[in-house]
């Protein structure tokens, strides 16, 4: 490991971990490897009180759930894939949570799938509930939703899986522990003059044409998934790291000089964030605010319905939207937290008399600061 790779894991506060059911189930007989898992929350417990935030990504629920339904070995059709991840689940959520309590730490099971981190409002309820999570100290181990698929289970869903929570909690780094320490020039197994790369800076298409596309029974993922992965999480901002998951570990390995690769991310998550906001996305609508919320903004606050004026448009909560002065001049863009009808409601009001107007407790803010990008920057 490089000296500007450790540096990159070591200053990371926020982590998404993601394991591969070939490091959790044992490839003979489908059972849990204990001692690793273990190992591994040793290292999750150690990071935690480093005062890292940490998100799991776990696979294994099809892996544990084929050996309890006895299924023959070779390809599973879709529908006894949701029946072994539906009875593998079980085992999986048991084993994290037994696994971390002995180590005075909670867990909690999150079910997404990747359409819940596509869809705008789905994709703030999950990232709302994450951030939730992260604030009570809980480490989340989120699982892909197998058994509500509607699709084929595709390989490597968990390796994109992972960077797209990474993108949605602006974590700091992603890691991929595999059965590979790295990406080489070439598949190490055919190759014996392949060597591996330290460090990516650019995703090539030379660096792509790089990755093989194996994969095991239980390891679904090959390295052209890791690679999609890489993409995803170095454009949200998060460094992308594969790493050797099979040893004893392996996350302290990564502190110890482990060899691994690391894909750099050009910008942090804060930076990457904003810039989505005010390139990528189309307005829905506008918030006129006055002028006291308009130096608030400039200083760095969010936008308080008591700051609003008027609303135009027709946007849902978490739609982008521009924020204007009364004069009708963009101040700047930002994701809503209300839907139109109800952040009409809320125009001028104050805080504490949301829950009131909305018969619910809404967010504080219409406007969060970390969802906002105001003209300048843009």
């Amino acid at each position: 490991m490089t000296r500007s790779m450790r540096d990159e894991w070591r200053g990371a506060r926020r982590i998404v971990i993601k394991i591969g059911s070939a490091l959790l189930a044992d490839r003979e007989t489908g059972s849990l490897k204990s001692d690793w898992l273990d190992a591994l929350c040793d290292d999750v417990a150690a990071l935690r009180a480093d005062g890292r935030d940490i998100v799991v990504v776990s696979s294994g629920a099809i892996a544990l759930g084929r050996r309890v339904l006895r299924l023959p070995s070779g390809p599973l059709k879709l529908e006894e894939s949701q029946a072994a991840a539906a009875v593998g689940q079980i085992a999986l959520s048991s084993a994290w949570r037994e696994v971390f309590a002995r180590r005075q730490v909670t867990a909690a099971q999150v079910l997404l799938t990747l359409g819940d981190t596509e869809e705008r409002r789905r994709y703030l309820n999950a990232r709302n509930t994450l951030a939730a999570l992260m604030s009570l100290g809980v480490v989340a181990v989120v699982n892909e939703n197998d058994t509500v698929a509607t699709s084929e289970i595709r390989y490597g869903d968990n390796d994109r899986l992972a960077a797209r929570v990474g993108s949605m909690i602006s974590a700091d780094c992603v890691v991929l522990l595999s059965d590979i320490d790295g990406l080489y020039t070439a598949p190490p197994a055919i190759d014996s003059a392949a060597r591996r790369l330290d460090v990516v800076e650019d995703i090539t298409p030379e660096i792509k044409a790089m990755a093989g596309d194996a994969g095991s029974e239980l390891s679904r993922g090959g390295m052209v998934t890791k690679i999609a992965a890489a993409e995803i999480a170095v454009e949200a901002g998060a460094h992308l790291i594969i790493a050797n998951g099979k040893i004893s570990h392996p996350l302290r390995a990564l502190s110890e000089d482990a060899p691994s690769t690391i894909f750099l991310a050009s910008a942090n998550p804060v930076v990457s964030r904003k810039r989505w906001i005010a390139g990528s996305l189309v307005p829905k609508g506008t918030v006129i605010i006055d002028d006291g919320a308009r130096t608030a903004l400039e200083s760095g606050r969010s936008l308080l319905p008591a700051g609003v004026v008027q609303v135009e448009g027709s946007f849902d909560r978490g739609d982008a939207v521009s924020i204007a002065g009364r004069q009708g001049e963009e101040i700047g863009r930002g994701l809503i937290a209300y839907s139109i009808a109800d952040a009409a409601r809320l125009i001028g009001c104050k805080t504490a008399e949301i829950e009131t107007i909305l018969g619910y407790r809404g967010r504080s803010a219409m406007i969060h600061r970390d969802d906002m990008v105001l003209k300048r920057s843009m």
